[in-house]
């Protein structure tokens, strides 16, 4: 570099610093307008009474003093901690044979497990209709319990958090350092003190984690809740019905805060455990290899064939359940529940307003995230902006959908909010969808981008290239693994969500997960079950279209292996 050519470069280095800042400031007003202003509207609302006037406390006093109400509150923390009871143990066994076991077919078993990710919650709901319901195949046969109730939405809660709770501790444990059994072993340790003194510790951060998501998913759940409650309210049907019900949009606010607490408090212990986490692996850690055991490999593998099947069969219900005829009187197979326009007067339509929300959500949200986690993780100082950024994105995490939907309504239709125009059409659905499900996609753009040597920026800046063309011609390319998967991850969030989006559709903007809410509602349970069957092909079909452009995108990150 010559001293003449020196002025140019940092000339050029403070143009694209200057770039960076503005950008940096134009997403943080983004995140205010699509997360902090609309949640902001939610709490004033839960202050004011029905002209808008100030209130005070006076609709929380008026919660409390309603029995019905309250109750709400606790059968929701009832059922929340039942199902974190019973699934992080159950997912905890699966997740130590898929990675500490030497069992046979673990490919098969861990997709058998995940199947409930591609449907929308409601899907085992309906199944348990038609398996434990008055006119079902094992009526009496769920504890003796009637299927309408806490034993309903305790038993389809199982089957829809299960897969979310294997992921995490898969993940927790496949990092293990071989040297520590090694080591267990030569002090004459036996399986149940390794077990206790080294398999555990290892993952008890895994496991804690595990609970506060378990627990903020049950609690924020809308769908199963609504197909088999019953009589037994839960904080989010409480929410629906205040404002849909009965137009009760403060008290509709005031149950929404609530439903916010748990959330946020759950949020906030996983955080602070997770700064206490330390590094399970280090530089000189041998990777954890198990040796095979006859007898734990059967037992587990028994095991997850009773999980397994136990999680295809109710899938396998509801798919079956759409093509009958008349349950249970007619059992004559038909395609006549999948002619859709018998049930809602959009008919397939539905089905393609929720692809095209989902296409759209998967390419704006896509973009929005990489490119704010760029400007988080590539900007030079500020770092006031930056972490304020940061903290916006990671606001949606502890937001129940339910909760992000009706701040939507108050902001949206705030008056002299200029963008109140956009209540009403698709695309309020997709900016509440993307801001509803923005924080894990972020936290996989910044992983992805963590990876990048900052020289690759120093190096362009040395060269006179602009940092736009180093973005679109280094980072991106790069980072398309990452980008696949957020796309993917939106896409079939978007075709499987009800709760983010239940009190924001209009009459032409109804989507495929929302029209299985209102057949059910109708009675026409055979039509839900089709509906839901042909969401959870389009995801399944998606996601195998990501597996095949993964192998193809694996040979331009071939340099990673050298």
């Amino acid at each position: 570099m010559t001293a003449a050519s020196a002025p140019l470069i940092r000339a050029r280095a403070s143009r694209d610093d200057l770039i960076m800042r503005a950008g940096l400031a134009l997403f943080a007003l983004f995140l205010l307008v699509v997360v902090a202003l609309p949640l902001w509207a939610l709490l004033s609302k839960s202050f004011q009474d029905h002209n808008g006037n100030f209130v005070g406390l006076a609709n929380y006093l008026r919660y409390v003093e309603t029995p019905a109400l309250f109750q709400s509150f606790w059968n929701s923390l009832f059922v929340a901690i039942v199902v974190t009871a019973i699934v992080v143990p159950l997912a905890f066994i699966y997740a130590y044979a898929l990675t500490r076991s030497c069992m046979r077919f673990k490919a098969v078993f861990q997709g058998l497990a995940l199947i409930p990710i591609l449907a929308p919650s409601l899907l085992p709901a309906i199944s348990l209709i038609y398996l434990f319901g008055n006119q079902g195949l094992l009526k009496g046969w769920l504890f003796g319990q009637p299927v309408y109730g806490a034993t309903g939405i305790i038993t389809a809660q199982v089957f829809y958090c299960f897969p979310h709770a294997l992921m995490i501790l898969v993940t927790a444990l496949s990092m293990a350092d071989q040297r520590l059994y090694e080591s267990a072993d030569a002090l004459g340790a036996s399986r149940l003190r390794k077990f206790l003194t080294v398999t555990l510790p290892g993952a008890k951060y895994g496991l804690i984690s595990t609970s506060f998501v378990i627990f903020t998913l049950v609690i924020t759940d809308f769908g199963i809740a609504k197909v088999v409650g019953g009589r037994f309210n839960v904080l989010a049907t409480d929410i629906y019905k205040q404002v849909i019900g009965q137009q009760n949009f403060e008290m509709g606010a005031v149950v929404g805060v609530v439903l916010l607490v748990p959330a946020l408090l759950s949020f906030a212990v996983d955080r602070i455990v997770a700064r206490r986490q330390v590094a399970q692996l280090s530089a000189r850690a041998v990777p954890f290899e198990p040796k095979p055991r006859q007898s734990r490999d059967l037992a587990l593998t028994l095991f997850c064939a009773a999980i397994g099947l136990a999680i295809l069969g109710v899938f396998a219900v509801s798919v079956w359940a759409s093509f009958i005829t008349f349950w249970p009187y007619n059992l004559t197979l038909t395609l006549k529940n999948y002619a859709f326009g018998n049930f809602d007067p959009l008919g397939w339509g539905v089905y393609w307003n929720s692809l095209k929300m989902a296409a759209a959500s998967a390419i704006l949200g896509t973009i929005a995230v990489f490119l704010g986690a760029y400007l988080v993780e590539k900007s030079k100082g500020f770092h006031v902006g930056r972490n304020f950024v940061h903290l916006l994105a990671m606001i949606p995490l502890a937001v129940p959908g339910l909760v992000l939907g009706l701040s939507y309504i108050f902001f949206f239709n705030m008056k002299g909010n200029p963008l109140g125009f956009l209540y009403g059409t698709m695309a309020i659905l997709v900016v509440n969808t993307v801001a509803h499900f923005y924080t894990v996609s972020h936290l996989t753009a910044v992983t992805a981008l963590k990876q990048l040597d900052a020289e690759f920026e120093a190096v362009s800046a040395s060269l006179k290239v602009p940092v736009w063309r180093t973005f679109f011609r280094v980072t991106v390319p790069i980072c398309l693994p990452a980008i696949l998967d957020v796309a993917i991850y939106f896409f079939v969030n978007a075709m499987t969500t009800v709760s983010a989006v239940i009190f924001l559709y209009s009459s032409e903007t109804k989507l495929a997960s929302l029209a299985i809410v209102n057949m059910d509602e109708s009675g026409f349970t055979a039509g839900a079950a089709g509906m839901a069957t042909v969401i959870v092909v389009t995801s399944a079909a998606v996601k195998l279209a990501q597996l095949g452009l993964s192998r193809l995108l694996s040979r331009t990150q071939a340099w990673r292996k050298r």
